[in-house]
């Protein structure tokens, strides 16, 4: 009498524990974009105290003059944290259908194909800004 309502067969350990792992997994890959993200935000300042060292210039930072790396380290934290919170919300969703014994339809793998696509963009664009910057 434990059967769900609708006649799927109850999910084993091993599927909640893969969802676990999953979940695992796209939580490193959301902190390693906030984590790359900060580096990369933070680079536009060693850019410009590399540029001040070789002109042995004593003007200090301005506004502005980080360049691009302070947007594109910004939208990686920002996209690190819609990351983690796409996948604690799909994590409980999946658990929900596994309770219920809803899981004969697959998953989409829309998600990773987006943000795989994402940083391949970003990282582009990041070539062309540091080949701009010489």
């Amino acid at each position: 009498m434990d059967q769900p309502a609708n006649g799927g067969q109850k999910a084993s350990l091993t599927d909640y524990l893969a969802a676990e792992r999953t979940l695992l997994a796209w939580t490193r890959t959301g902190l390693a974009m906030m984590g790359f993200g900060f580096v990369v935000a933070r680079f536009g300042l060693f850019l410009h105290e590399m540029r001040l060292a070789q002109n042995h210039s004593e003007s200090h930072p301005q506004e502005g003059t980080y360049g691009m790396s302070l947007w594109f380290g910004t939208a990686l934290i920002a996209v690190g944290v819609l990351v983690n919170l796409l996948s604690g919300w799909h994590h409980v969703r999946l658990v929900r259908e596994l309770d219920r014994g809803e899981t004969s339809h697959s998953h989409s793998t829309a998600m990773a194909a987006s943000i795989a696509f994402l940083l391949a963009v970003v990282g582009l664009a990041m070539a062309v800004y540091l080949i701009s910057v010489r």
